[in-house]
């Protein structure tokens, strides 16, 4: 895929700004071969003029060839043609053939608002250009499930919570839906001039159906063809970013037939339509519930009355598909969620038809333990072992890695990786890698921004963690696990599942109440024999407290209530004040075997006014401790909890978000698989999404989803669902500076460069919702880029570190399939009228028969998306299914 031309991103991972003179020219010389108005200035239009014999030959060719429709829309008209065959009436519906093509992506981002404007306002959707990028607030400001699937009769058996449609009503709705009042065919592009462009907008997209499974089967797509009315273009926007822009239809390198081991054969095509909500059932052809049938009473495919509304008047999508392998939508509502959904539904449709694949609603990560390794490292046996050695590892991957003479190699496609010896010693305060060559020491210079990778496999880095005060030295083991959570409602945790746990992680200073005393209680604890605690006789465990051998997750069970101690035991242990606790666990982490007893003299803590303080230190140097931030109090503070000294969040690779294609292979036609692993069969799964569209509930809290506000600031993103603010609003944020300062830095820039913004710019901020009917609004959104993407390094690394691992060669495939599948829930607290819809903790047991009654009954609490309760995870993705289950 061609990056830039697809999704706006540069190939070293930059996002492309499309405000440019040249793409204004381009749009324009579109508009003018459409014989449309152009925008602009004079020296606009001289260069138009200047290309005006070339356009009136693309005019007059359009002109002879008025009834040819590129490959896609022809399959798509025929299907139309085929399908109403049988009616009465003669079918007159023929789709738009002079559209303004997006044929790459950026162009629909500029035709969303005046060149010259900063905002843009027609019936459906309010438009803004702001600091970050571009805000669009749509009429809704989010969608229903309840009333909106309609399908049309004729086709593939009609699922039973879907509303069944009469053929001759759907045609109509076709119909009405290709004749688009002036107001909303008008393109925001040209809006402030007086004369303005009225056309339909028309996007190719290629999103995949069945992954790439490399040695098996090649990745296979579908074809979609979106088409919406001028002032609707930010849909088109909003799915090119998420799914790609696949280019002008009428370029033979873009059609589908041409390419049949990449295309399922199959066809979709979205028609967005908000006039259709005006529609009366009569003139639509529904007869009055005196002729109605059981169902289309039940369903409201009837009247009683000539002016009842269809659908009373909400807004609705319609769709007719057969076994051809095409199918036909209209959308009468221009949320953007509805139009990702409907690309979700087209692609289940194709992987139903086509076999062995599947589109999920899952979210899942690759998931690497990761330790903190302390200030000093080497390999006592600790790490996972291959057997492999450096020289071993250098001449087997000689293709991928540079070796140098000192005994280490450079990756040659990311030289920050470095490949190192097996005997490494690495001394964080002196940041020294140390190993022999021979006889001969060598050393290398321990780098922040470098990783160094082990012939296991295994990943040494040096980071500092954002807002932590110190160094940390961490390792990562080669092999991961993906973890799966298919069948999640919205809001279930399928995008959290992949995010670090360290934006959830505060700081600050360890205190002791009296370091005497202190050390006399912790003296005790550690001299202790424990080898009696338990109530078995038989049990023992006579390893002495700081032991190498006794790990720290061993000493955090030494010291925690059991079942299986003594009541004597038990009640000791509930008299150590929980602080001390913590205090063991620090001597614990940073114990080394050469203090012998003597640990005490490497703790101190300050005198204060001659007295000795509270605050800890190791070495003269101050200790932390680390607590996670788990949610709010009723008056708004935190909720902390502290996490055990030795704790490193474990390193994640974003494997899915929400849309997902997956495949079943026999695990004997793969080779390298994990041996850890017996699996007959394994899922192959692969990312629809280039983008995600995210929705940070918590950003409203100021600094408290660094992420979201991170991403909030940069440039060119797709915003919607927040407020719209001005420079005088800025103004007034910054003047609240104790609210202000709790905003993370990159949103504190934008609000300061905000402020000095002249009049009639605007911008957004993580904390300002959409104000809707006089609230703030529960539903913002923007769209996220795919980490992997602008980032591309992280998944090599990761693919490398397996390769080692395993040793796979170098011009093998790796192969990261499912390990886990973990169901999930949305955790609801009450409402006026609503009890908690989610009865169990985040993690627990089910026995099989309750895990699938979970399953297919969907307890997983209220989307928030929708206005009913648990109707739209687990296996009832049935709102969204266009075949029968």
């Amino acid at each position: 895929m061609d990056l830039k031309r697809a999704l706006g991103i540069d190939p070293d991972g930059g996002i492309q700004l499309n405000h440019s003179e040249r793409l204004i020219q381009y749009i324009n010389l579109k508009l003018a071969a459409l014989g449309e108005p152009v925008f602009g200035t004079l020296h606009d239009k001289e260069f138009i003029e200047l290309a005006r014999d070339l356009i009136y030959n693309h005019q007059e060719k359009n002109r002879l060839l008025s009834n040819y429709l590129c490959p896609a829309d022809q399959r798509i008209q025929n299907f139309i043609n085929n399908y109403f065959s049988d009616t009465d009436e003669e079918c007159s519906v023929r789709i738009p053939s002079d559209t303004f093509i997006l044929d790459h992506h950026g162009i629909a981002r500029m035709l969303s608002i005046p060149p010259d404007q900063n905002e843009y306002h027609n019936g459906p959707v309010s438009s803004y250009r702001i600091e970050q990028g571009i805000l669009h607030n749509p009429k809704h400001d989010r969608r229903t499930t309840k009333g909106v699937f309609h399908v049309s009769e004729g086709g593939l058996p009609i699922p039973d919570d879907k509303k069944a449609v009469p053929k001759e009503t759907f045609r109509r709705i076709l119909k009405k839906a290709l004749e688009v009042p002036k107001e909303i065919m008008e393109l925001p592009f040209t809006a402030s001039q007086d004369e303005k462009a009225y056309v339909w907008t028309s996007l190719l997209l290629r999103p995949t159906v069945v992954p790439e499974v490399p040695g098996y089967n090649a990745r296979k797509s579908m074809e979609i063809r979106f088409f919406a009315p001028g002032c609707l273009v930010s849909n088109l926007d909003f799915v090119e970013s998420i799914f790609g822009n696949a280019g002008d239809p009428y370029l033979p390198q873009n059609d589908a037939a041409l390419d049949i081991d990449h295309w399922t054969g199959h066809t979709g095509c979205v028609i967005m339509a908000p006039h259709l909500n005006s529609l009366t059932k009569k003139e639509v052809g529904l007869p009055p519930v005196d002729n109605a049938t059981k169902r289309q009473k039940r369903d409201g495919m009837c009247w009683k009355k000539e002016d009842e509304l269809y659908n009373d008047g909400q807004p609705f999508k319609i769709t007719a598909r057969t076994d051809e392998g095409v199918i036909l939508t209209i959308l009468s509502d221009n949320y953007f969620g509805y139009s990702k959904k409907e690309v979700k539904t087209q692609i289940s449709f194709s992987a139903n038809l086509y076999g062995n694949s599947e589109e999920e609603h899952a979210g899942g990560a690759l998931v690497f333990p990761t330790y903190d390794l302390g200030d000093e490292f080497r390999d006592d046996n600790l790490i996972p072992h291959n057997g492999l050695t450096f020289s071993e590892m250098a001449s087997m991957y000689k293709e991928i890695m540079e070796e140098k003479p000192e005994g280490y190699a450079v990756d040659k496609t990311y030289p920050e990786i470095r490949y190192v010896p097996e005997d490494i010693q690495i001394n964080l305060k002196e940041q020294a890698i140390r190993w022999k060559k021979g006889k001969k020491p060598q050393t290398l210079k321990l780098l922040p921004d470098h990783i160094y990778v082990m012939p296991s496999g295994y990943q040494i880095r040096m980071i500092k963690q954002q807002d932590a005060p110190f160094w940390q030295l961490i390792g990562t083991v080669a092999e991961g696990t993906f973890i799966h959570k298919p069948c999640t409602v919205s809001g279930g945790g399928k995008s959290e599942i992949s995010k670090s746990i360290a934006n959830s992680i505060i700081y600050g200073p360890f205190f002791v109440a009296d370091i005497r005393k202190d050390f006399k209680l912790l003296d005790e604890i550690i001299k202790r024999d424990y080898s009696t605690r338990f109530k078995d006789p038989k049990r023992k465990d006579d390893r002495p407290f700081l032991d190498p051998e006794r790990s720290m997750g061993s000493v955090i069970k030494l010291l925690t209530p059991s079942e299986k101690y003594t009541d004597e035991y038990n009640k000791w242990l509930q008299s150590i004040p929980m602080y001390v606790k913590g205090l063991v666990f620090i001597v614990k982490r940073f114990y080394k075997k050469e203090w012998a007893d003597n640990w005490r003299e490497h703790f101190t803590v300050d005198s204060v006014n001659g007295k000795p303080g509270n605050e800890l230190r190791l070495r003269n140097h101050r200790l932390y401790a680390a607590y996670l931030r788990v949610g709010f109090e009723k008056d708004g503070s935190w909720r902390t909890y502290k996490l055990r000294q030795d704790f490193v969040g474990a390193h994640k690779l974003q494997m899915e978000d929400d849309i997902t294609a997956s495949t079943v292979v026999p695990a004997r036609e793969l080779n390298y698989l994990n041996p850890d692993y017996d699996n007959p069969s394994v899922k192959i799964t692969e990312n629809c999404e280039y983008r995600f569209f995210q929705r940070p509930d918590e950003a409203i809290n100021r600094g408290y989803d660094k992420q979201a506000e991170a991403d909030l600031a940069k440039p060119n993103t797709f915003i919607s669902n927040f407020q719209p603010l001005t420079p005088d609003d800025a103004r007034e944020i910054m003047e609240n500076a104790i609210l202000f300062d709790k905003y993370t830095e990159p949103m504190k820039k934008i609000i300061r460069k905000a402020a000095l913004n002249p009049e009639g710019t605007y911008f957004v901020s993580s904390s300002h919702p959409r104000i809707v009917n006089g609230k703030p609004g529960k539903n913002v959104r923007y769209l996220q880029d795919r980490s992997d993407i602008l980032n591309p390094r992280e998944r090599y690394l990761a693919q490398m570190g397996i390769r080692l691992y395993r040793k796979i060669p170098a011009d093998s495939p790796v192969y990261f399939p499912v390990n886990t599948v973990l169901p999930g829930r949305r955790n609801n607290p009450p409402e006026p009228g609503i009890r908690p819809l989610a009865v169990y903790n985040p993690i627990h047991y089910q026995e099989l028969p309750e895990l699938f009654m979970d399953f297919i009954c969907s307890l997983t609490g209220k989307s928030p998306s929708t206005t009913g309760a648990g109707s739209e995870g687990a296996l009832t993705k049935a709102p969204f299914n266009a075949l029968v289950p």
